[in-house]
């Protein structure tokens, strides 16, 4: 099953304090069933970013992964964040 975490981060911070965050969580361990990580920052707005985590396994883990739990856990000290998971469709 594919499946995508998705998480949102509304920055009060400096963006390049984001960015730190989000890779040493990602390249720390070794994470079953991710395939891909990418993170964006929004078009307009140079404090909204969203880092999307690609999952392949036998189920979804619904409310997120342990790394998107944590990730998400982590960023809150730099603003608002939004943790979702989303299912591919066949």
């Amino acid at each position: 099953m594919k499946w995508i975490e998705m998480i949102r981060l509304r920055s009060a911070g400096e963006p390049s304090e984001v960015l730190k965050a989000f890779r040493p969580a990602i390249a720390r361990n070794d994470h079953r069933g991710l395939i891909e990580a990418r993170v964006y920052r929004h078009g307009l707005w140079e404090t909204d970013w969203a880092l999307h985590l690609h999952w392949e396994s036998e189920n979804a883990e619904k409310s997120g992964s342990a790394l998107g739990l944590h990730l998400s856990r982590a960023l809150k000290e730099f603003g608002l964040v939004d943790h979702s998971v989303w299912i591919e469709e066949d």
